[in-house]
């Protein structure tokens, strides 16, 4: 697309505004809003798909009114084809001397440019080639495109571009569109699933005294006029098991999270997550909610449970493997049982599996997982659980009763990327207040992602919460999924960008 410094783009602005000038000059009216369609494309395309020339011709149809962008025009003569597309699909339009009057004809043909959004009246009929035309009789324009649009050839290729005016992207790349269609039905079919489930859907707040519920780094903000330091939610997790302290047993939402990270193909900083807690449940059950849920997804989505992603066919009919953390080292990544005894055993294996050992070196269970993130989350391509996580990196999990330093967690990973977190929730106060006072340690030697201790939090497990199994899903990529999307960029309508200079 060009650039508007350019002297040729600054003409053709011009050129449009001319245009628009022309037909108020002619008497039409300033961006009206008098006119309401009466059909879609996709409407009249199903009506009359079996309706040939002649029928249409001896039996003429009803006059319906359409509304959209002209996406295509094409002169010849005293007869004008475009194609209108109004967001259900795409019908060729068409204006002659003879149908829609010469002056009709004249005023569309002079003031209409790719991109404006008209409406158009007239009757429904077939071209000699037999494609459905709607034959204009009269047209209102109702906005006006004033940029040209990107070349017809090659369309709106720069990826940063698209990003930047998604709202271009979207009407020039159809394709695009789809995308959140799809992400929107698939919000709704989750909403469908728990709320058939005996889930009550809430609310907690974003901004937040504390950010706790992850390790992660928040950003910050100010109230103004209680003059006090806020931070936007990493997650909603503490609040939502608060409500099941008050008494609600099955809660969930779909919230929108925001953490002060890095930019890739997987993050954002600005997501959405949906969370669920369960009382008297544990890590084994959600885990089986969560499999039936992704099954039934899927297929409502796509029709059947095999789902087409990259150069892979994810298959969500058959039962999700599971392996602990442990397991999957030993079989995928080529660690010996050796290899795992000591954090200098595993330490000395990494560095010669090419493993990026942080200085200094991190804790034991810390850099078990780190092992596990480089060299075996790749390879986990079909749905896999990966079960029992060190207690390091899980402040909020209940413990492994019968593995020491262990805790009862799971993820869930698919083509090679984590999508969601389950755990057997940790309710005993007196050990949550030592994971938080671990955690406060952390923060006090530098650790910006270490979790706040949260003294409410704790007097609310002190009031007593029940057993309960929680899950944390990543919207965003269980939507690249669905519409087999290389980056969460592309299923974010409007992602984080740096400005332009």
């Amino acid at each position: 697309m060009q650039t508007p410094a350019t002297p040729e783009f600054s003409d053709l602005i011009a050129q449009r505004q001319h245009k628009f000038a022309e037909y108020l000059k002619r008497g039409g009216e300033r961006y009206p809003n008098t006119v309401a369609p009466t059909a879609t494309t996709a409407e009249l395309a199903e009506r009359y798909a079996n309706s040939d020339k002649e029928t249409l011709i001896g039996t003429p149809t009803p006059s319906y009114t359409l509304a959209g962008r002209i996406m295509a025009l094409r002169l010849f003569g005293k007869l004008l084809f475009a194609q209108l597309q109004d967001g259900v699909g795409r019908l060729q339009i068409s204006l002659s001397v003879d149908v829609s009057s010469p002056e009709v004809f004249a005023l569309f043909n002079d003031c209409i440019d790719l991109g404006d959004w008209v409406a158009v009246s007239g009757r429904m009929g077939r071209t000699n080639k037999g494609e459905l035309t709607l034959q204009v009789e009269s047209f209102t324009l109702l906005a006006k495109c004033h940029h040209p649009l990107p070349d017809k050839w090659h369309g709106l290729e720069d990826v940063e571009a698209r990003y930047r005016q998604r709202y271009l992207d979207m009407f020039i790349n159809p394709e695009v569109s789809q995308v959140f269609i799809t992400r929107s039905k698939m919000i709704s079919a989750i909403r469908r699933f728990l709320d058939s489930n005996g889930f009550l859907e809430v609310e907690t707040p974003i901004l937040q005294l504390q950010a706790g519920g992850a390790t992660a780094r928040p950003f910050h903000t100010h109230h103004n006029a209680l003059d006090l330091p806020l931070n936007l939610r990493i997650a909603p997790e503490l609040f939502l098991k608060r409500l099941l302290v008050g008494g609600l047993p099955r809660v969930y939402e779909l919230s929108r999270n925001f953490r002060n990270e890095g930019i890739s193909t997987k993050h954002n900083p600005e997501f959405t997550m949906l969370e669920w807690y369960m009382a008297y449940a544990d890590r084994e059950q959600v885990m089986a909610l969560m499999e039936a849920m992704l099954r039934q997804v899927v297929t409502e989505l796509q029709g059947h449970a095999q789902l087409p992603y990259a150069e892979h066919l994810i298959d969500f009919a058959k039962p999700f493997t599971r392996l602990t953390m442990r397991e999957s080292l030993l079989a995928l990544a080529g660690f010996s049982e050796a290899d795992l005894a000591t954090i200098d055993t595993l330490a000395a294996a990494a560095k010669l599996k090419k493993v990026e050992l942080p200085k200094p070196l991190p804790s034991y269970g810390e850099l078990f997982q780190l092992c596990f993130e480089t060299l075996v989350e790749p390879q986990l391509i079909q749905p896999t659980f990966i079960l029992d996580y060190p207690i390091e990196t899980s402040p909020l999990v209940r413990q492994h009763p019968n593995r020491p330093g262990w805790v009862q967690r799971a993820e869930l990973y698919i083509a090679g990327r984590e999508h969601g977190e389950f755990y057997s929730e940790l309710n005993d106060p007196t050990d949550q207040r030592a994971r938080f006072e671990a955690q406060r340690t952390k923060a006090q030697a530098g650790d910006k992602e270490a979790m706040p201790f949260d003294e409410d939090f704790l007097h609310a497990l002190e009031l007593g919460m029940p057993p309960a199994g929680g899950i944390g899903l990543g919207i965003d990529r269980l939507a690249m999924l669905l519409t087999n999307q290389p980056s969460i960029r592309d299923v974010i309508l409007f992602p984080l960008l740096r400005p332009k200079s």
